[in-house]
């Protein structure tokens, strides 16, 4: 045993218990400090129902739990039934798959019942269950061995407890560090055909982790399990600094801590910074430098934890404080090695959580032009406001960021995290917040080297931004690409916020492909995130797509809603687009292809008035349309198209290119016999007044439950110059 020792780690345990005896059921892992997982057949037993009954039990009553702690500590609570995967029995098999529940608790678990870090399983894992009822004597060792399609089988040796009722839905921990790799299901009885009594003796089966993540992401449990926390196996494999690493690292610690009763010191700090221990001694026990080099070099905060004692120290110049630098630049290239100390970490974690409560868009918002010329972590793409529970994700991921770009002359140059800190600080409300922030970024940057100067200009990059008040939003701009083939239901968004002055603001979004629903989303929160920030609610929303794309009906796209976020079963209350805005379609590619269309737009915008042409069966095709848009109807703006579909594709081709700005049509049509179906929208009536008309008709349908004898009215709508940035990947210059 080193000098460096960790605690034995308290193990808690949770079950679900019976109604009528109040016994356990079967045992339990905590998903998070809300949500418990276990089988779904541990559930039917504690309900008193056959254990393979596969309906969902009805009626919304609580269930009983238990969490049972080191040292006899015990507190029971009711918990929900939130996600049921029913058992599916196989067909001339002794197993059976699915069987999972996730209950949500009535009260948050106690604190000292942590949730368990996952990590996949694999053949050969050496692993440990308890019974549900919590005593410490009941643990049975076992080792992962055949994966069997979704489950996992399991062997145990001859000596000890084995797996038998209550161990089901318990978490399957692995010995060798303080991972779960899935849930037991239950054992294999003896006699079993096509086994013989002997082949049972210590068999069960469990469900990997893999498999509980499938299943329940089919069941719609995503957001419970984003706030899992996994482990890859190739980080738990890991073998140590390189020697190289820790030779570099021996003289320059040796330089600063070769007193040994200083060394003892500041290591001591050390391990109470990492909750580890000590030795009992005086100031002659000190671990060896070679030690001291190995632990900075694999715990992640170890490195920025003692530099924080040690900086005070050296000061800010001189051959100590040049030492240090040295022993920080030997940190930035390890792997292992993360920017911020223990305490650092907690203390921003816990304002940046703060922001994130109290205004959602700020941080996303700042990370797009304090780290412009970056890649964002897709916690901040995914949506314009940032979820509290994915506050720790984000600053660990920007902990890894190259360091940044413009530093003053001879000095190290600022941190991302740093950055995006400052960035924060000089727009977030509170004042208290923002000298909080400022004073806690002063702090980390004296202890990594960074000058006075340097941070400052940060900070005054940050102020001029902050200060900086944006023209009224007046519109959302969505950029639309078909995702291909291989998602022929999914696209490619690109989102921006358009000014009052013309200007444009881009929205950090996915890269992935979405589905409509999530697209609709992201749009309504992009409203309403600009609507919280600037107090101006858009009320337009121009979908740009190219010449395929006309058919998109995304006007019918389901736009969610407040209370659908807060509550998942309140999902359908959602309403589409189209009711909630005025979505027009732009198409820039195509009015682009030929070079006039662009200023015959502009014309006869400026001389069209009022003056409509409505193309039935007297303008048959495409020449004809030509030969009215040239002459009688050269300064017309707007167009009304019927007719059949594949005719109506060509003629509506024809007005972009002889730069009509403004086209209508039903999406639905199947002749000329049902354009009677658009009178509702008067067309033909005032021109500006005509998006309005129309969200109005789309607010009537959506209220009525349209039947299928109704328009489906699709708006182009070209008023302006759109000029939108192509495809551009920048890498940071450092």
């Amino acid at each position: 045993m080193g000098w460096f020792s960790r605690p034995a780690a308290p193990v808690s345990y949770a079950a679900l218990l019976r109604e009528g005896d109040r016994k356990a059921a079967g045992a339990a892992a905590l998903l998070s400090p809300n949500h418990l997982l276990t089988c779904a057949h541990v559930v039917n037993d504690a309900v008193g129902r056959d254990l393979l009954c596969a309906e969902r039990p009805t009626g919304n009553e609580l269930l009983r739990i238990a969490f049972h702690g080191s040292g006899r500590t015990s507190r029971y609570g009711w918990a929900r039934l939130s996600v049921w995967v029913a058992p599916e029995p196989r067909s001339a098999d002794v197993v059976w798959d699915g069987d999972l529940a996730v209950l949500e608790l009535e009260k948050t678990a106690p604190e000292w019942a942590t949730p368990v870090i996952w990590r996949d399983m694999t053949e050969g894992l050496e692993l440990r269950a308890w019974h549900g009822g919590g005593v410490g004597i009941t643990y049975a060792d076992t080792v992962a061995g055949f994966r069997d399609g979704p489950g996992c089988y399991l062997d145990g040796s001859l000596t000890g407890a084995a797996i038998g009722p209550g161990y089901s839905g318990g978490p399957l921990r692995v010995k060798s560090d303080r991972t779960v790799a899935g849930l037991v299901i239950a054992q294999v009885m003896p006699g079993q055909d096509p086994l013989r009594a002997q082949e049972t003796v210590r068999r069960s089966w469990a469900v990997p982790w893999q498999t509980v993540r499938e299943r329940l992401t089919r069941a719609g449990a995503h957001d419970i399990l984003t706030g899992c926390e996994v482990i890859a196996p190739d980080h738990l494999t890991c073998t140590g600094p390189a020697e190289d690493s820790v030779r570099q690292m021996v003289p320059l610690l040796r330089a600063l801590l070769d007193d040994t009763a200083r060394r003892a010191d500041h290591c001591r700090h050390l391990a109470a910074g990492l909750g580890m221990q000590a030795p009992p001694g005086g100031e002659q026990s000190a671990p060896t430098l070679d030690e001291l080099a190995a632990l900075l070099l694999t715990e992640e905060r170890a490195l920025a934890t003692l530099t924080e004692s040690l900086a005070p120290v050296v000061g800010g110049h001189g051959g100590d404080r040049t030492t240090l630098n040295g022993l920080l630049t030997l940190g930035r290239v390890e792997p292992a090695v993360r920017l911020l100390s223990v305490t650092e970490h907690e203390q921003l974690h816990a304002a940046l959580l703060r922001v994130a409560g109290e205004e959602p868009e700020l941080i996303p918002r700042a990370a797009q032009e304090a780290l412009r010329l970056l890649e964002l972590p897709e916690a901040l793409t995914r949506s314009p406001r940032l979820a509290e529970k994915d506050v720790d994700a984000v600053v660990q991921a920007l902990e890894e960021y190259p360091d940044g770009r413009g530093a003053t002359t001879g000095s190290l140059p600022v941190p991302a995290l740093l950055r995006l800190a400052e960035f924060v600080a000089a727009a977030v409300a509170a004042p208290d917040r923002r000298s909080w922030l400022r004073a806690w970024c002063e702090r980390v940057a004296e202890r990594l080297g960074i000058s006075v100067a340097a941070l400052a200009e940060r900070r005054a990059d940050a102020k001029v931004w902050a200060a900086r008040v944006p023209a009224p939003v007046t519109q959302v701009i969505v950029r639309l690409h078909r995702a291909g083939a291989a998602h022929p239901n999914r696209f490619l968004c690109e989102i921006w916020l358009g000014h009052k002055d013309g200007g444009r603001t881009a929205v950090a979004t996915p890269e992935s492909p979405l589905e409509p629903g999530e697209i609709g989303r992201l749009i309504r929160l992009t409203a309403d995130g600009s609507e919280a920030a600037s107090g101006h609610a858009p009320t337009r929303v121009d979908v740009v797509v190219k010449a395929d794309g006309l058919d998109i009906s995304v006007d019918e796209w389901d736009a969610g809603s407040v209370l659908g976020d807060l509550f998942p079963d309140l999902a359908e209350l959602g309403t589409p687009l189209g009711s909630r805005y005025q979505v027009m379609l732009r198409c820039p590619d195509l009015s682009g292809s030929v070079p006039t269309a662009a200023s015959e737009m502009r014309r006869r915008w400026a001389v069209g008035g009022d003056g409509t042409l409505v193309v039935d069966e007297s303008c048959h095709d495409i020449m004809s349309l030509h030969r009215l848009l040239d002459e009688p109807h050269r300064d017309t703006a707007r167009v009304v198209l019927h007719g059949p579909p594949e005719r109506r594709q060509q003629l509506l081709h024809v007005c972009l290119a002889m730069g009509v700005p403004v086209v209508l049509w039903d999406r639905d049509a199947g002749s000329h016999e049902d354009a009677p179906r658009m009178d509702v929208l008067d067309p033909t009536g005032p021109l500006d007044k005509l998006p309005g008309r129309l969200q109005e008709f789309r607010m009537s349908q959506y209220a009525a439950s349209a039947s299928d004898g109704a328009a489906r009215p699709a708006l182009i709508w070209e008023e302006g110059d759109l000029a939108l940035p192509g495809a551009l990947w920048l890498a940071d210059p450092a």
